[in-house]
């Protein structure tokens, strides 16, 4: 079902369960996101960037479609506008049918990237839209910043102090577009950016981080978990085998549906990953054979399910989130 990003975080927060948030760029990302999401029982982030939305030259279609799979989906399901840099996309987010978007000032000086996501965040919520932002750039996207920033946390407090956003994405040593899993995560960093920022925290580029790692960070503090690059490796890989092993394909179902399927494999090695047993057997996913061993910290990201440990101390989310819910998110998740 179609439910609201801000219900989701309540739902995380509340649980005490990590909120998984899939970049997608076909419809066949979307349909394995949302059938491994279903399997697991678990509810989910579709996003769109504006990258995303200038391959299809303009976000509308592609949010649309998947609109229509939230909709029919067994699963709670929100729409995400990711990296808004330009006003005219924000401008446009409210008729799209997203209830969230990422604003993205992070190429400009500090005072004009806090100027441009405080106008953007009142704009925003005027309009009824959950907003997270970004201070401190995550390395991998070109951005005019020192490899190995990180973000200070008196400087993120006033920072949602002065913009007024929902959810901040932090710099704690991930990076986007990464193919391995080798990115060390700084866990205290995070242990005190949670104590400090009153609202939930947000790791970008999440495909370059071991299980392990990112069930620390979980337990250290951060919320939402958005992966991108994870899928799209997945979808890749899979399209250049088919095609490999006959040269004479010509219909795209034939490899699209392959990559389809190693998408949805690999994205349901998250859900295992960060997700604890009893949650993932108390939804859809019940019936399901738990994967059996770990990817290490140098492999390539999974396309196939193996063992991901337990996520001790979280505890499972309802699959279908209340309308109700849908409230303005301004608090942190409680520690443990």
């Amino acid at each position: 079902m179609l439910s609201d990003t801000a219900a989701l975080f309540h739902h995380a927060g509340d649980n005490r369960t990590p909120l998984l948030a899939f970049n997608i760029i076909t419809l066949e990302h979307a349909h394995a996101v949302l059938r491994a999401a279903e399997v697991a029982g678990q509810p989910v982030i579709l996003q769109i960037s504006e990258n995303a939305a200038r391959y299809h030259h303009g976000p509308a279609a592609l949010i649309a479609a998947c609109r229509v799979l939230a909709q029919t989906s067994t699963t709670s399901v929100s729409l995400h506008l990711d990296h808004v840099a330009s006003v005219e996309l924000l401008h446009l987010a409210a008729d799209l049918g997203v209830s969230s978007i990422m604003v993205d000032g992070s190429r400009l000086p500090d005072q004009e990237n806090i100027a441009f996501t405080k106008d953007s965040a009142t704009w925003a919520h005027q309009h009824h839209l959950f907003v997270e932002a970004e201070l401190g750039a995550i390395g991998g996207k070109g951005h005019p910043h020192t490899h190995g920033v990180r973000t200070d946390p008196a400087h993120a407090a006033a920072f949602v102090a002065q913009t007024g956003i929902d959810a901040l994405a932090v710099a704690v040593g991930s990076q986007h577009a990464m193919t391995t899993r080798t990115a060390e995560l700084d866990q205290a960093l995070i242990q005190r950016l949670a104590r400090s920022v009153p609202v939930p925290l947000v790791l970008h580029g999440s495909s370059g981080i071991a299980d392990d790692a990112l069930r620390l960070a979980v337990g250290s503090g951060i919320v939402k978990v958005n992966v991108g690059t994870l899928l799209n490796v997945a979808f890749t890989n899979a399209v250049r085998d088919t095609l490999a092993a006959d040269l004479q394909q010509v219909d795209p179902r034939g490899y699209l549906g392959a990559a389809r399927t190693a998408t949805e494999t690999a994205v349901l090695h998250l859900f295992h990953a960060l997700i604890p047993t009893t949650a993932i057997d108390h939804g859809a996913g019940a019936h399901l054979t738990r994967p059996q061993s770990p990817p290490g910290p140098t492999d390539p990201i999974p396309t196939d399910e193996r063992e991901a440990g337990d996520g001790a101390g979280l505890t499972a989310v309802p699959t279908a989130v209340p309308a109700e819910d849908a409230r303005p998110c301004r608090r942190r998740r409680q520690q443990a």
